[in-house]
């Protein structure tokens, strides 16, 4: 599949994204180059490979559960821009 100018005029608008006139037709060629690049991919086989969300056996590192003393509250506003009777002052929500 070829992008067209159009497409990239259509898209432009659809995200709301201002491409200057003078880059459209560089970005309708990365874009055609991107899907070139793929289409090579595409060739590739990858029969036996299983499908992953990353290259690398990653897992998260969690501490214990461990119960501890919280942050002093003085330490915990000392830096806070306002502060009214021990609690952080912040700007009232409003709907709307």
């Amino acid at each position: 599949m070829k992008i067209t100018r159009k497409n990239v005029e259509d898209v432009a608008l659809l995200s709301r994204l201002e491409i200057p006139e003078e880059q459209i037709e560089t970005m309708t060629g990365q874009l055609n180059a991107i899907l070139e690049y793929v289409d090579v991919l595409n060739q590739l086989d990858t029969t036996g490979v299983e499908p992953t969300a990353h290259v690398l056996p990653l897992k998260n590192v969690m501490r214990a559960d461990v119960v501890v003393p919280s942050l002093p509250r003085d330490a915990a506003l000392a830096n806070a821009p306002e502060q009214e009777n021990g609690y952080f002052k912040v700007p009232k929500v409003t709907e709307g």
